[in-house]
């Protein structure tokens, strides 16, 4: 009979646990489009590039015109580098603690300061890597092959963005712990995840502009370029983060993230595709 009653309470107080814990299941999920319609903004994403290269090439000097497409496309790698398992986990981790209030905003802020550090260090110790590597093996490779070669491969990533060609995608598949909350304070946390994400390579590669960021920082040739280079792309990654300080529930964001999941692939295939023809456009003209 005791061990009965015993059973009963434990079974009542599981399914308690499990009534205050349950994630309700998404029932709406982001598709792809069609094979004419990713045909379409393939062609979309040519054409506006070969219009805005005509039209830098007129206005600003090619190394200006350049410069400003290359940090469109590293901030925007960077921003669209959230749609991967790391970047979903870095939003809900990294919260402030409790019920969302001015304080728990304040207490939290150390946390995103650490962040942003930590994707700083990354940029760092990537940058003067690459920047060092180029330097003893690129250093004098002209502007115009450089950019040339970036372009064509940045278009290969866009059709293998559409689902148009299938390119080689070098990562490390690997994540945080999901424990780590529980391991060091936030303010570490912050920090050691700001440093994996940072470096770039030490988890999940979701969007292909980042090699695309690599190369250019390893054909820079200079260190100093390099770390700027990477670190362009590590503020667009770290920016997201700030969400945090508003008063959006977590489900919130992890919901509109899921349901622009593959918009942002076709974001991606398209800036690539742009972008690479406009650079093309100001080397070749």
């Amino acid at each position: 009979m005791s061990m009965n009653m015993g059973a009963t309470v434990a079974s009542r107080s599981s399914q308690s646990y499990k009534a205050e814990t349950c994630v309700p299941d998404a029932y709406h999920f982001s598709k792809s489009q069609s094979m004419e319609t990713r045909f379409f903004m393939m062609l979309t994403g040519v054409v506006t590039g070969v219009i805005a290269g005509r039209v830098f090439h007129s206005v600003l000097p090619t190394e200006d015109a350049l410069m400003a497409l290359f940090v469109l496309l590293a901030f925007a790698g960077g921003l669209l580098s959230t749609w991967s398992p790391c970047g979903y986990s870095s939003l809900s981790l990294l919260r402030p603690a409790g019920r969302y209030s001015f304080g728990s905003v304040v207490r939290w802020t150390p946390t995103f300061f650490t962040h942003a550090v930590g994707y700083a260090i990354g940029a760092v110790v990537l940058g003067s890597m690459l920047g060092g590597l180029g330097w003893l093996l690129f250093g004098n490779v002209p502007l115009q092959y450089t950019v040339i070669g970036l372009a064509v491969l940045a278009i290969g990533y866009g059709l293998h963005q559409f689902g148009f060609l299938k390119m080689p995608y070098p990562q490390r598949r690997a994540q945080v712990p999901h424990d780590a909350r529980f391991r060091f304070r936030s303010s570490v946390i912050g920090l050691l995840y700001g440093f994996s994400l940072g470096m770039n390579y030490l988890t999940y590669v979701q969007t292909p502009m980042l090699y695309i960021v690599t190369g250019v920082a390893l054909l820079s040739g200079s260190i100093q370029t390099a770390i700027a280079v990477i670190a362009v792309f590590n503020v667009g990654r770290c920016l997201p983060v700030a969400v945090n300080f508003f008063p959006v529930k977590n489900q919130t964001v992890q919901a509109w993230l899921a349901r622009w999941q593959e918009r942002a692939v076709e974001i991606d295939g398209f800036l690539l595709l742009a972008i690479a023809s406009a650079a093309l456009m100001l080397v070749l003209l």
